[in-house]
């Protein structure tokens, strides 16, 4: 799931760089994220935790893999929209498929972790309620950043970004599970931060518009 996570922020650059960007490499796309991040990650958590509860963590499974199949369709259909404002491309609208496998598996992290977060029936029910929570916030229409724009580095900040990548890369190696946990945290503590900024600017342009 990392791994495809890597390869999904990558696939549509070096496509772009190739000039081989088609319908149907989207599409092909799509149907990748919707296997790699919608169907594995809740398999993942239904066959270590919430099979103790079979019958709601069955539930959980279809309602994650539908809201991806939801985000995916969405997406595809956004960006064929011309109407769309060009700042709408700083945001994602639902939390997207790739975040979501990551953040699902929260719980897993924890378990894994040096917290070693015992995998009890209580466990199971809260990963049931944290799956559908983040299921809903794929399907919902919150925005969350992109990060898709960044262009590139400023040259005064190539050594710190260089620093800040390899630091990343040891720490994935030695803490693998301990740094998952941090990011899916910090990613589901910046949503009311994407909220808050999308709303700055859908405010900016109402008034713009109503000025002209």
């Amino acid at each position: 799931i990392i791994v495809a996570a890597i390869f999904d922020a990558l696939d549509g650059r070096v496509a772009r760089r190739l000039g081989v960007v088609s319908r149907f490499g989207a599409e092909l796309d799509s149907l990748s994220d919707f296997l790699c991040f919608g169907v594995a990650p809740a398999l993942l958590l239904y066959l270590w935790s919430m099979h103790e509860i079979k019958g709601l963590g069955w539930f959980a499974v279809l309602v994650f893999v539908i809201a991806a199949a939801l985000r995916l369709a969405r997406f595809n259909v956004m960006i064929e929209d011309p109407t769309r404002p060009a700042w709408h491309a700083d945001f994602f609208v639902g939390m997207p498929a790739p975040a979501g496998a990551v953040t699902v598996l929260l719980p897993l992290y924890l378990n894994l972790s040096v917290l070693e977060l015992p995998a009890t029936k209580g466990l199971a029910i809260f990963n049931i309620f944290y799956v559908i929570a983040i299921a809903l916030l794929m399907a919902s229409r919150i925005p969350h950043f992109s990060g898709k724009r960044i262009g590139r580095i400023p040259r005064d900040l190539v050594i710190p970004v260089l620093f800040g990548v390899g630091a990343t890369i040891l720490l994935l190696a030695i803490y693998p599970m301990e740094l998952l946990a941090v990011v899916s945290l910090a990613f589901l503590a910046m949503i009311p931060l994407s909220v808050k900024h999308y709303n700055k600017l859908a405010k900016a342009e109402a008034a713009k518009n109503a000025l002209s």
